[in-house]
Parts: C-alpha cells; structure tokens; sequence
C-alpha cells in the first residue's frame, strides 16, 4: 500500500488545521484593512437596489452598468431583505447564525429578511467550508462589517433624501427614523438611494458596541426549520433533475484492492441497467479508489446490480490491517520507552520522590462518522462543463477533484452547496465527489451516485484508536509532581494519524511532565472527527487526573483547580490564544455549582467532573450517574448473551466559556448534541479491522445512543465580554467521556480505562 497517495487527504487535514491556526489576525483587526478602491470594487446596484458585497481584498464584483454580480452578502430590492449565508450548513447552524451576525449591525427586522446559500465563488467569499469550529470566529468581524457598511449607506441616503445631518438619524427593525419627529422611511424605500452613493471607507463605520445587540445572543430558530419539518429538498440525496440516472460504485471491501475479473456483461443485462464499467482509479485513495460503476434507471436497480456482483479482487497490495494484533503490539509498546516529544523538569525524580502514584493504560477504538445523510453526489458532465449538486464541508475542494476527474478546469466546474445531513468532519473529504464526477464523464446524462450506509461505514476516514501508557505522581499535600503520557498512535501511508505534544494536558501546568509516542503501521484511512485528537485525550488526561486525585485521597475538583492554578495564558494553542487557566477555572467553578457539587447523593450514585480546552472552547461538565448493583443478561450487538452492570446518566451540567453567543438556541443545540453524541460514542461504539476489513458496517452493529438513554443537559454559558466568539460544535463534546467516567468511578469503585464502555462491562439504561 506505500504506492497509493495519501495527497489528498493530508492537503484537506492540513488546510484545516491551518485555518484553525490562522485566523486572530484578521478577527482581531477591524477587518482586512481594504482601501477605498477596493472597497468601491465589491458594490453596486442590483434591479434598482441594493447589493453589498463585503468579503477578502481579493474579491472583485462585476459590473455592468446597473447590475452588479450577486457576490456579497446583502441584497436590498423591492422584494424585501436578503442576506447570504456564504460557508456549508451540516446541521451546526451557520445557516442561521451568520446571516444574524450582518442582521444585528445592518438593524433589520429579523422577520423580514429572507436567507439564502450562497454561491461557491471564491473571488466573492474567499475560503467557503465548514470545519475546526471556524464560522463563526472566521466571519464575525467581516459580516458585522458588511452589516454596518450597509446600514450606514442607508442612513445617508435617507439623510439626503429629508436634507438633515445623518447624525439625526437613527435605524430600528429595517428602518430609517429621524430622531425628535415621526418621519421614518424602510430600507426598501432607500435602498436605490443608496445604492448610488459612495462606499465610506471601512474604519470609518461604527460598529456597535455588543451593549446595543437586540438579535445577536437572542433564541433564533433556524431558518430551514419549516421546510425541514416538511420534507422538502434541501439535501444532497433529495436532488432530482431531467433525464437524471442513478449510480452506484463497488469498491474492494479491502483497501486497495483492484479488479482482476468480474460478471459484468450479467450485470449490464438485469432490469433497469443502463450501463457498467471498470474504474482503474487514479493512485490516490483519497479520490478514486479501483471499482466497478453502475448506471440505472433508479436508485433501487442500481443497489440491486451491484449486489449482484460477482467480483475477483486482486488483494496483493490491499491493506491487511488488524485491529487484534495492533492491540497486542501496543501493549507491548506500552512497557518500552518511546521517542520524546517533551520533557520538562524530571519525572523519574518527581516518581521516586512520590507519595503515591498512579499507573494505567488507556485505550480507544476507531470510529466511523455515520452522518444520517450517506455520502451521495448528482454531476452532470457536458463534454465542456460539469455541473455538481453535493452536501460537502470543503466545497473548494470539491471542485478541483471533480476538475481533475475529468480533465477540465476548475473555471469549468460549477458546484452548488446542498445542506448536509450531518458531517462531523466526513465531509471535508470529497472522494464521493470524485467519483460522481468519474462516472459522470461516461454517461450522456445527469447521475446521481449513492452510497449505502455499509459504503459509508467501510470506505469512511475513520478516528483512529489509540492506546495510552499513563504513570504519574502527587507528593505529601497530594499536588500532582509528575505525569507521564506514553501516546500509541496509527500511521496511515506512514503518517501519525494523531499527535500529542507538551501542550496537551496538562502541559504547562504540571512541573515535570514526560510526553511520548510511537506510531503503528497501518493503511485504512484517518482523518478529522468531530474535536479531532480532544475527543480522546480528553477522556485519558482527565480521568488520569482523577486517578491521581484519588491516589492522593483529595477531591478531584479541588485537585483539577489546583493543577488550573493562577489565571495565565498556557502554550500557544488554537489560533495563537492558548488555554486561558483562569477561564477554564471559572467554567470548571460554574459547571460544579450548577450541578450541586459535594451534594448527598444516593447509594449507587456519582459524580464526575472534566474540563478541556478545544478549539478556542473552555469548557468544563459535571455528569450525575447510577450504577446497577447487580449485574444484568443483555444482548451484545454481536447478539450473544453477556452479563453487565446498567449504567444511567441522569443529567450533564455543561459551563462554556466560547465568548459572545450568536443564537443562544443554536448554541444549546450545539451543546446538547455534542453531549449526546460523546455519550453515544464513548457507550458502544467502535470499529475493528480484520484483514484489512472494517467488521461493523451498519447500525445492527454500530449500535447508536437511543431517545430513551438520552440525558438531561444543563447549559450555561460565560461572557465577560473580552473575547471573540469561536465556535460551539466541537468543544463540548470532549469533556463528556470523562466526566461520566469519573461519575462511574465515584459511583462503584469501578476506573473506565476503554472506550467504549460497553467493552469494560455496562450498559446504558
């Protein structure tokens, strides 16, 4: 497999993590420092009305006497408000969230404006994508600006229209008033008006002071909610167009593996097939991976062939992973010294010098992303151009793979942004559009490709598993003197699928710290899922922690804060900030007095706190469980017979600490789903390898959380008002795991060293 490109999938993970680095010099700024010229460069007037278009210095609007190329992100006509919501909506809610951050500067009605995707245009909106949590810090600054430029045109407008000073004017709920009389005129009236008039240069519009938000921070539902509750087609799997086909695509259910022979003339006879052909792939398991196509009148005839498939695989250069022996190796590994990422201080002196210690090995599956919504495609190839309807994260992406496909240019491409049915990071990767794209160039019509959900399971980017040597230390006081993270990782095509660093917990906190790690060989595909690295250190380094708590008889809050300490900013962190101790002390403070910490709980019950530092995100849970004092018959998802103890959590408190909140419902949303899918993971889910083969490729064995298992969740957020926003999907969800953890531990006695869960014995009532 050293021969099969991993391009594709690295370029993707690190323009990610560089977005998720880079992004305080444009946030911090009033924005972008555009000049005047270029400013003018990005409006005009569209049928008589207004179009703004504010968006990155490269941008450039075409003009064309009076109209002008809808590139911005307003648009004020005869026909009311429309504000453009430019970046993937996946189910996080910046559908919503983005068009309010222009609503609150431009003082809009919120009832009159109508919103609507905007096109993939880079010239107009620079990077348009979806991942690391980065809308809403990406776009803050920008959209308000947008917003602010707007109104303040409207405002000169109306000024010159009543021939009085703009300083006499006021704006309210899409409106121009003038203060001390009852004259007001909307911003539909206006908006020609404006149009016409120069663009002021951005530093000298105000914003306003947050003080002043009537909408930012306000409970806004979301502006697909009805038509999703109606079922209309907003999804990728919902496109229909003439004359449109469906494919199929089967691939070697081992990696790499290619086509020596198959039934494919039987193929091409059954009901409904209108063609099928062989894929050689293009080298890059990141894009076209060998297959053989199938082109049928519909969807059900396509799935219906390709099970009828009858195919020699050549596995020679096919990846033969095992999850069985890679566990082996890594306890193996686990008791030899392995290459150092850090050493602060001296952890073997703080060891002998010890009071107690504390020793373990941490372990954590691979999991699949599993969005509702499985991969799927529509591509229409017209010989010049093709055309794309996909639910991607990396839109940009999308279409220089569908380019490269079939030989065209990117200018050639045209792609349009469809909701996704979730993501979590899946959706980043575009080799589903690759795909679509291939087996378009062969068919004279529109297709659309379908995964199914045993595709999307067997060919996802999983999260890798992990294991982790974990030693450790506290003096007579029971302060934590010394920590040791022994890290085992996987290296697809040969890279760390994960790394851990002296940053990470509690680097900078602890004076002498050993950081190290060592990679396994290993072939199928890695990748970013939801918090990529945090969802699973979280759940080592802070259960650890409670470990050592325990081993110095203290409370594990009293030690968390301790190892806090004094409020500093620690390492360089997310987007050059780091983790603000203070910060994360005063949510670890608020998420225990919610919750009723040191409370009298009843027999059987426990609590357990966690914090993490996660894309920008401070955020500390509590989770209150009980455990079974007996121990119950259940059915496996292997469906044996197996005896475990029922484990309930009844609620997760959950203190955040993300700065200024967009839509208080999107962001209790983000909050309760993350808590949901943590506990959904960390319960029952996982994926093993044999012979290069994922085992558990639906959900009769990739069993997720149900309604009826679900918690109470409790949310509380913090605004001091000296931080930008970041963003909400991601953070909450790391520090579920070992808050329950604890809980259990506190609950039984019993320390959850494995995820899932269920592998150490419990099951979720």
């Amino acid at each position: 497999m050293k021969s099969l490109s991993y391009n594709t999938v690295d370029e993707i993970t690190d323009f990610v993590t560089e977005k998720i680095q880079n992004l305080d010099a444009a946030q911090n700024s009033l924005i972008f420092k555009l000049d005047r010229r270029q400013f003018l460069q990005l409006t005009g007037v569209v049928g008589g009305g207004l179009m703004l278009g504010f968006a990155l210095p490269r941008a450039r609007a075409n003009t064309n006497g009076s109209t002008f190329h809808p590139n911005g992100y307003i648009k004020i006509d005869e026909t009311g408000v429309t504000l453009y919501a430019p970046n993937p909506e996946i189910g996080q809610g910046v559908k919503t969230s983005l068009p309010m951050m222009v609503a609150e500067e431009l003082d809009v009605s919120w009832d009159d404006v109508h919103v609507v995707q905007s096109a993939i245009d880079r010239n107009a909106y620079g990077g348009q994508f979806a991942g690391g949590s980065t809308s809403t810090p990406e776009n803050y600054m920008r959209l308000r600006q947008a917003g602010a430029t707007a109104r303040a045109m409207l405002v000169q407008a109306a000024a010159e229209e009543w021939n009085v000073a703009a300083s006499t004017l006021s704006t309210k709920s899409s409106q121009v008033l003038q203060t001390g009389t009852n004259r007001k005129i909307s911003y539909q009236e206006i908006a020609s008006a404006a149009a016409a008039l120069p663009v002021p240069s951005p530093e000298n519009v105000k914003l306003k002071d947050p003080k002043q938000f009537r909408l930012l921070g306000t409970r806004v539902t979301g502006v697909d909610n009805d038509a999703l509750v109606r079922g209309e087609p907003l999804f990728g799997i919902d496109v229909t167009l003439p004359d449109m086909k469906y494919a199929a695509y089967h691939k070697c259910p081992a990696l790499g593996g290619s086509v020596i022979s198959s039934n494919i003339e039987e193929i091409k006879q059954m009901p409904g097939v209108v063609d099928a052909f062989v894929l050689e792939g293009n080298g890059n398991v990141g894009e076209l991976l060998p297959g053989i196509a199938i082109i049928a009148n519909s969807t059900w005839e396509a799935l219906q062939a390709k099970r009828a498939l009858n195919v020699e695989w050549d596995e020679s250069q096919a990846a033969k992973d095992s999850w069985t022996d890679a566990q082996k190796e890594a306890e193996r590994l686990a008791k030899e010294p392995a290459t150092q990422v850090a050493d602060n201080g001296d952890f073997d002196a703080a060891m002998n010098a010890s009071t107690a210690k504390a020793t373990g090995f941490y372990q954590y599956h691979f999991v699949t992303h599993a969005p509702l919504e499985p991969q799927n495609c529509t591509a229409h190839y017209k010989g010049d151009s093709l055309e794309l309807w996909a639910p991607t994260q990396t839109p940009g992406s999308a279409i220089g793979t569908a380019a490269k496909m079939t030989g065209l240019q990117t200018s050639q491409v045209t792609l349009h942004q469809m909701r996704c049915g979730g993501g979590f990071g899946r959706r980043l990767y575009n080799d589903f559009v690759s795909e679509a794209a291939a087996i378009a160039r062969r068919s004279k019509t529109p297709i659309k490709l379908q995964w199914t959900r045993e595709d999307d399971t067997a060919f996802d980017l999983f999260r890798a598993g992990g294991f982790h040597q974990m030693d450790g230390c506290v003096d007579d006081n029971g302060k934590v003197t010394g920590w040791r993270n022994r890290f085992i990782t996987f290296a697809p095509g040969g890279r760390p699928a994960s790394s851990v660093s002296g940053g990470v917990f509690p680097g900078g906190m602890v004076d002498n710290l050993r950081v190290e790690q060592v990679a396994l060989d290993w072939t199928n595909r890695c990748a970013a899922w939801r918090a990529p690295g945090s969802n699973v250190f979280a759940f080592v380094v802070q259960c650890f922690l409670d470990e050592l708590a325990h081993a110095g008889q203290r409370d594990p809050l009293e030690v968390l804060l301790e190892v806090l300490g004094e409020p500093r900013s620690v390492g360089g962190g997310w987007r050059g900030q780091g983790m603000h101790t203070g910060r994360a002390a005063n949510v670890v403070k608020l998420a225990a007095e919610k919750a009723g910490w040191g409370k009298e709980l009843p027999k059987n019950h426990g609590m357990g706190v966690a914090f993490y530092y996660s894309h920008a995100g401070h955020i500390a849970e509590v989770a209150e469980v009980s455990v079974g004092g007996k121990e119950d018959t259940v059915t496996n998802r292997s469906g044996d017979s197996v005896v475990r103890r029922k484990l309930t959590v009844h609620k997760v408190t959950v203190a955040a600490d993300v700065g200024p909140i967009i839509n208080l419902s999107g962001a209790e949303n983000q909050a309760e789903g993350s808590v949901i899918d943590a506990l959904s993971t960390m319960m029952d889910l996982s994926v093993t390898f044999e012979n290069g083969r994922a085992q558990q490729t639906n959900f009769d064995k990739y069993r997720m959380l149900r309604a009826s298992s679900a918690p109470a969740v409790a949310s509380h957020f913090i605004d001091t008002g000296e931080h930008s926003p970041t963003g909400l999907g991601e953070p909450v969800f790391p520090p579920l795991a070992p808050a329950v953890g604890n809980a259990i531990f506190a609950a039984c006695g019993h320390r959850v060293r494995t995820l899932p869960i269920s592998e150490e014995g419990f099951y979720l009532a």
